[in-house]
């Protein structure tokens, strides 16, 4: 061997040997989680430097964050030091015993900041942002049953008019001091009362404590409420779980009429996908070209809601019209689908509620039914939607429609919906409406309007007649501009729909045709227009007729 190849042998030796003393002094000197445990106490003393860990072999978690996180390790909870030390702020069960990823996400068993929380390639769960962190219930929580947004609202108002936070503090509000001695945290904190539970005869205590009046603060904070009250109290106390912000974002999700074409734990329509698991979701399968910000779940799904053919070409979902309050709590509840298979001992009674003896996510009342399900195609006063690019969804509301239509005919509607069109069958179909929540949703739907139900008809269901042959003339020159020529829809809504005319009795049909739909471009018929006469009750029912013949005929 050379003198020059040894000399070269000697050196790389050199930089090899100071490359692993570099990567040594990095990993047991250096390295962050070492420099925080020596600025940090435990016990007292100076925290012992040594790698922590989290092992739950029945989650099948090894989780390190708490050699950063010091106060989070079993057993030194009174730690201090800098920031990232600080404990876990209160929950309803000890963090010890689930680990740190089953809710937040990240890598357990990395070392290294970036590492840790999962913002490296082609790692699926990153950690959750810090603004939506509470959506990590979700991974084995259900929460029920969950009204819609207006509803939580107004129950949010009331209970700070009647000032409850006088003596209660709720998701970290409240319970202050007042002048005079009022208030000071007397009452229990309610920020957990829809997971505990709380007594239903909470209402006769505090008026029987209001009517002894011992302290300043029931004489200034209290007094009687009316039925409609308490039950809107109620309904707000329900949705504290100890997650603040999330129950509002589901309740948004029961708002604007989701499920309408997204399931959730089975339940709701085919048109979109699945949305059950859509927080766990990987990142690194998604197309970030038209994201702006950086990549990241959270900025995907928002952008998705801002414009859903842009991310997902050939997307059937239509632009919401989003505000971006709303944008930001629909992807907190969408990060909250994170369903994840843990074993059953470990699954709350919410989960078991639901997954076991099939109770309803949400409430079912007619306002959340209806949020739920049908504003998103029929509005959220029934007013009909028109998204470009679509058909116009009809407006169910509108009270020529429902002076004309039974609720039988608006129940067997909601049951077997519209073949060949959006409207499903909710009342056929797995993962849809039930008997009496189609019930509830036809009373709210004739509530929406303001019209009562058509008084019972004891003529029979067909009657049109047609001797002369005059409909088909007329549906080609008044009806099939809208309808299409064959009734197969296109401005207005499809006439040849086998459930629809099935349903339909023929005074129905007559009355449509001759009051029209105010609103719409449906005119009454019965009236003149700039382009056409007034159509005679013989000319209306030839319509009539000419349309029942599409029953009989298969297209």
């Amino acid at each position: 061997m050379t003198t020059r190849n040894k000399v070269l042998l000697l050196l790389s030796s050199l930089v090899t040997l100071a490359l692993l003393g570099v990567a040594l002094a990095q990993e047991h000197v250096f390295s962050e989680w070492r420099r925080i445990q020596r600025a940090s106490r435990s016990g007292g003393q100076r925290a012992a430097v040594r790698l922590r860990q989290v092992y739950l072999p029945s989650l099948k978690v090894a989780d390190r964050c708490v050699s950063c996180h010091l106060a989070m390790a079993p057993g030194e909870q009174d730690a201090t030091g800098p920031a990232v030390v600080r404990s876990h702020p209160p929950v309803g069960h000890d963090p010890q015993a689930f680990g740190c990823t089953p809710c937040h996400g990240g890598q357990g068993r990395a070392t290294e900041k970036e590492a840790a929380h999962g913002n490296v390639e082609f790692w699926p769960l990153p950690m959750i942002p810090k603004k939506y962190a509470y959506a990590g219930c979700g991974t084995c929580h259900t929460h029920l049953p969950v009204t819609n947004l207006a509803r939580l609202e107004k129950g949010r108002r009331l209970f700070e008019a009647k000032d409850c936070l006088a003596c209660h503090r709720v998701d970290g509000r409240g319970g202050t001091m007042r002048p005079g001695g009022a208030g000071g945290m007397e009452g229990p904190d309610l920020s957990r009362a829809g997971a505990r539970g709380f007594a239903l005869d909470w209402y006769e205590n505090h008026l029987a404590a209001w009517k002894e009046r011992k302290s300043q603060a029931w004489a200034a904070s209290f007094g009687p409420l009316t039925e409609q009250e308490r039950e809107s109290l109620s309904t707000y106390l329900r949705s504290r779980v100890g997650a603040p912000g999330l129950m509002e974002a589901k309740a948004l999700f029961h708002s604007l009429g989701c499920r309408g074409c997204h399931k959730v734990e089975g339940v709701g329509g085919d048109d979109g996908p699945d949305l059950t698991k859509e927080g766990l979701k990987d990142p690194g399968r998604l197309d970030f070209t038209h994201v702006p910000g950086g990549k990241g779940l959270d900025r995907w799904l928002a952008e998705h809601f801002r414009a859903p053919g842009k991310l997902v070409p050939g997307s059937q979902m239509p632009v919401l019209g989003l505000s971006e309050p709303q944008i930001d709590m629909l992807v907190y509840y969408l990060l909250s689908l994170r369903r994840t298979e843990v074993p059953d001992a470990f699954w709350p009674k919410d989960r078991i509620r639901v997954e076991r003896f099939g109770e309803r996510e949400f409430a079912t009342d007619g306002p959340t039914l209806y949020g739920t399900f049908c504003a998103a195609c029929h509005g959220s006063q029934g007013q009909g939607m028109r998204y470009p690019g679509m058909p116009a969804f009809p407006a169910i509301a509108n009270p020529d429609f429902l002076a004309v239509a039974s609720d039988d005919f608006l129940a067997t509607t909601l049951r077997k919906g519209r073949p060949g069109r959006r409207m499903p069958a909710w009342g056929e179909k797995e993962g849809g409406l039930r008997p009496g929540e189609i019930a509830t949703l036809v009373s709210y739907i004739r509530d929406l309007g303001g019209v009562p139900a058509p008084p019972p008809s004891l003529e029979p269901r067909r009657w049109a007649k047609d001797p002369e042959g005059l409909g088909g003339r007329l549906y080609g020159a008044y009806c099939s501009g809208c309808h299409g020529p064959q009734g197969e829809g296109g401005e207005g809504p499809m006439l040849r729909n086998p459930v629809l005319l099935e349903s339909a009795t023929d005074r129905y049909l007559f009355e449509t045709v001759s009051r029209g739909r105010r609103g719409t471009a449906m005119e009454a018929f019965t009236r003149p227009s700039a382009v056409r006469p007034a159509l005679s009750p013989k000319e209306v029912e030839a319509l009539v007729a000419h349309l029942r013949s599409w029953e009989e005929r298969k297209p």
